[in-house]
């Protein structure tokens, strides 16, 4: 134990002190070494001479002794090395010059490492190159000190990506391709399937870090987008799902076996794998390195799933070429040789290189050899020491000369990297399958016929490819509301045809043929509107949709307007003539019907001027969240609407509405106040109010599925275009339709009323003013209240009158002395009955009782009776005979029904009676005209 631990600490004090004193302190520490009294006992059994009469040494640095180091690899390397060497002695040397290779063990411990340099340097012969370098740590130490001793090291495992800084490195070489040698492969194969974003995965390693590093640089310069950089130090999950989110589908992963199997668990969790993905990983791993899956969160059957189509990179350990190396052999039979001599030890991929590195090592010293035969020296390669730069310059540049097909492929050196063969592999069916190499000298990228294998038909896309795709509207949608829109406007044809031609009828012209001719307008014009809502960018250009933004506007809301404004013009004359009960005519013409719409109009050129001025309608386009595609192809879609907007279009849209609601609320005020005017021709209210209803309701459904539809353009053209037709048509029926029947079925209906009469007289004075209306409104409630009251109070009279009359009658057949009495009565009766008439007829009590023919013709006989001056007992005994008061009741009867019956319309004043004279009658007095119309059926 004691050796050992000062053997430890030796190479501890060495390490430490050189860092401290850096590079020129190496020659010090040389010294220093010599002086040490425990340096000497570490150097017993260090060393391995493969030639016992050595001309040329070199030092062999690497992990030998596997039971102290974990990343041995010297039972797989010296049999190719050995291989190597008697192939360079038989073939290549001359047989006064031999190389002599005497390894020292690193064990890929730093200060072992250290010791063991230092050892070879101090103890062993003046070597003249050093062969080895396994472990990174080490060999980046000992490469950094290289420039001080003039010593040129060739590694032929040293991979990683710091040691190909050559201003750090100078006198480093190598057979194998560092890991940065790579990158060009990859992005050649990027380009090879146009793959142009794709995404990187790291473990936070500097391995892998200096490998991101390079590739970005590299991906830049081939113009490669990188969509995304994701690195992770346990939990590779989140990285994955980062790079999911932003529709990463090429992934290029730095990690190794362990992670490897992590990743690819979560990419299954992610359901990152298929035909939409591609990963491309390291391919140094080892053999079934999956089989860890066991220790992660998946199944075995899972991870593999997620493999399957893989591609892993990594150099090529032997040349597939059967063509002869600088050893005469090819490289399959070196590998047969190589095969025979290693046995049954541990196979390792970097015995290729090991091979190609003695070859290398053999053909620079010729070449030094040469030089100086060539330069005239009179020193050879023996001379050389670690204080000559000239011979340690002239080994340099030999290196660097170096240009032979070996085992691995060609051997050229670019700035001490070897330019090498990329190999590609894919992972199909649980096993790796070579389908193309990459050969860095021609930069060329080589894939095997019909191994590339793919999940999908073809190689996965680098993005989610998205085909924008315009939302328009259906053209048989468009086409079948297009013809209804066609069947609509035929009809609002034929209705101003037929309101054009029966404009002289007396239905048609007191109900206004011009503003039937203004509401038919209206009602064409948002008709005409639905053709140009279905005009989309399918069928238009950007420029002409953006006019059509405006002018659809424009028609709609004019056509609007004219037809419910000239309706609600109509049916406020109506509103003005009959509640106007202090006017006994009153006429409103047609022209002051136009001003009033125009008015109307007018308010919506000035919104609409503004609007359009001030903030105008544009044509923008709405993007929507992708849609996959419908037929499962790899490519989502994108679709795209376009809208009429501006900038403050919900405030715009705010004062139209609320302008056509006030216009809304004052027809249905309009059209309550005039539903008891019962004049078919005049009054339109219930049509009006069923019009403003229906139109009401359908334009707050329309507008709100209209506004939730917004993005399915057929739904919100179908709305539309129904709510436009439905309102319009339903407008239009209920306007015309009434007028066309009523005048197909009875022309003189224009006149007719269940409540009011006309006189002829009446009748005379309407035909002579025609564009007018003059009448009274018969249908004040409180001159209505007070007729029945009237009509009440007769009845009532005319019953205590029945009562009388048969008393009367009664008293006459018994006693004919109080005939005088009766007979005065009976007249006072009928003058009562006469002035009560002359009320009902319009309170005139100017005029006197009225009497008949038979009244005065019947004075003379009841003047004798009552005259005392002239008694005649004879004629009073005739009058009181049954015969006469038989006579006398058959006449007085007719005369009281004919002249209190038609004061309460219960006879016909037209009645002819033998009784009664037309002339004489209270019925044919002459009324005024204000009174002219009777209230019947009360």
């Amino acid at each position: 134990m004691e050796p050992a631990l000062r053997t430890y600490r030796s190479g501890l004090f060495v390490w430490v002190f050189w860092c401290s004193l850096g590079r020129l302190g190496m020659p010090l520490l040389l010294l220093l070494w010599g002086w040490c009294p425990f340096s000497a006992p570490a150097f017993k059994n260090t060393g391995i001479r493969l030639e016992a009469d050595s001309k040329l040494p070199i030092m062999g640095l690497m992990p030998i002794n596997k039971a102290l180091a974990a990343e041995s690899i010297s039972e797989g390397i010296l049999p190719a090395v050995q291989l190597a060497t008697e192939h360079v002695h038989s073939k290549f040397l001359p047989n006064t010059s031999r190389l002599v290779l005497e390894w020292y063990d690193s064990e890929c411990d730093n200060a072992k490492g250290l010791k063991a340099f230092f050892d070879g340097i101090k103890y062993g012969p003046k070597h003249l190159m050093i062969f080895g370098g396994v472990c990174p740590s080490i060999t980046s130490i000992i490469a950094e000190s290289l420039k001080e001793w003039n010593l040129v090291q060739l590694s032929f495992a040293a991979t990683t990506p710091v040691l190909a800084d050559k201003k750090k490195y100078p006198y480093f070489f190598r057979t194998v391709p560092s890991d940065n040698a790579v990158n060009p492969a990859v992005v050649k194969f990027l380009k090879r399937f146009h793959w142009r974003r794709v995404g990187t995965l790291t473990q936070d390693v500097q391995r892998f870090s200096e490998v991101r590093n390079d590739l970005t640089s590299e991906l830049e310069k081939a113009d490669i987008q990188i969509a995304d950089t994701e690195s992770f130090s346990n939990d590779p999950c989140l990285s994955v799902r980062k790079l999911r989110d932003n529709d990463v589908r090429i992934i290029l992963g730095q990690f190794d076996e362990r992670m490897a199997a992590k990743v690819f668990c979560c990419a299954y969790n992610e359901n990152m794998h298929g035909i939409k993905y591609q990963w491309i990983i390291p391919g140094w791993y080892q053999l079934n390195w999956w089989k860890i899956a066991a220790s992660i969160n998946c199944t075995v059957k899972h991870l593999l799933t997620a493999m399957e189509g893989y591609v892993a990179v990594d150099f090529e350990p032997l040349s597939t070429k059967a063509i002869k190396t600088i050893s005469g052999q090819t490289p399959q039979q070196y590998e047969q040789d190589y095969n025979k001599m290693r046995g049954s030890a541990e196979y390792s991929k970097f015995h290729g290189f090991a091979y190609d590195g003695i070859w290398v090592i053999a053909t620079t010293l010729q070449r030094a050899m040469d030089s100086l035969k060539r330069m005239g020296h009179a020193q050879t390669i023996r001379d050389f020491t670690y204080m000559n730069k000239d011979l340690g310059q002239i080994f340099l540049d030999s290196m660097n000369e170096t240009n032979f097909f070996g085992v691995t492929g060609q051997v050229v050196f670019r700035n001490g990297e070897r330019m090498g063969t990329i190999k590609f592999s894919q992972f199909q069916d649980k096993v790796e399958v070579k389908v193309g190499e990459y050969n860095a000298i021609a930069d060329s990228l080589e894939l095997i016929n019909d191994t590339m294998r793919f999940q999908g038909v073809e190689p996965p896309k680098d993005r989610t490819i998205i085909q924008p795709q315009l939302r328009k509207i259906s053209l048989p949608l468009y086409s079948i509301l297009s013809a209804l829109t066609v069947l609509g406007m035929f009809m609002s044809s034929a209705f101003l045809f037929f309101n054009i031609k029966n404009r002289n009828q007396k239905l048609i012209k007191m109900s206004s043929p011009y503003m039937n001719n203004l509401i038919i307008l209206g009602g064409m014009l948002s008709y005409a509107s639905i053709f140009l809502f279905g005009l989309d960018g399918s069928f238009v250009m950007p420029n002409t949709f953006e006019t059509l933004c405006t002018v659809r506007t424009w028609i709609l809301t004019v056509g609007y307007t004219t037809a419910f404004g000239a309706m609600f013009a109509k049916t406020w004359r109506v509103h003005a003539i009959f509640k106007n009960v202090k006017m006994k005519k009153k006429i409103i013409k047609d022209q002051k019907l136009l001003i009033i719409v125009g008015g109307m109009l007018l308010i919506d050129l000035c919104i609409l001027i503004c609007w359009q001025v001030v903030d105008p309608l544009k044509r923008t386009v709405e993007d929507y969240p992708l849609e996959p595609d419908p037929a499962g192809r790899d490519f989502a879609i994108r679709p795209l609407l376009e809208h009429c907007e501006n900038t403050n279009m919900s405030i715009w849209l705010g004062i139209v509405y609320a302008y056509k609601g006030l216009l809304m609320l004052f027809g249905c005020f309009l059209a309550w106040e005039t539903r008891n005017v019962s004049i078919p021709a005049l009054n339109d209210s219930k049509y009006i109010g069923m019009s403003v209803y229906n139109v009401g309701i359908m334009c707050i459904i329309g507008a709100a599925v209209s506004f939730l539809t917004r993005d399915q353009p057929n739904v919100q053209f179908c709305i539309v275009a129904l709510v436009i037709i439905f309102c319009s048509t339903i407008t239009l029926c209920l306007v015309f339709v009434p007028k066309l029947i009523t005048l197909r079925t009875n022309p003189d209906a224009a006149t007719q009323n269940r409540r009011l009469q006309f006189t002829q007289n009446q009748k005379k004075e309407d035909s002579k003013t025609s564009t007018s209306v003059t009448s009274v409104n018969q249908a004040n409630t409180s001159r209505l209240e007070g007729f029945q009251t009237d009509n009440h109070r007769l009845r009532m009279k005319i019953t205590e009158l029945d009562k009388e009359l048969e008393e009367v009658t009664m008293q006459l057949q018994d006693t004919p002395e109080k005939a005088q009495y009766v007979k005065q009565n009976h007249i006072q009766e009928l003058n009562n009955i006469l002035s009560i008439r002359n009320f009902t007829d319009g309170k005139d009590s100017d005029k006197p009782p009225m009497k008949n023919h038979h009244d005065s013709r019947s004075q003379a006989p009841w003047g004798t009776t009552l005259d005392p001056s002239r008694p005649n007992k004879d004629g009073i005994e005739d009058i009181n005979s049954p015969e006469h008061i038989q006579r006398r009741l058959s006449l007085q009867l007719p005369i009281l029904h004919h002249a209190y019956l038609p004061s309460i319309g219960g006879v016909d004043a037209s009645c002819a009676s033998p009784c009664v004279s037309p002339s004489a009658s209270p019925r044919h007095r002459h009324v005024q005209p204000s009174f002219r119309v009777m209230v019947s059926g009360l």
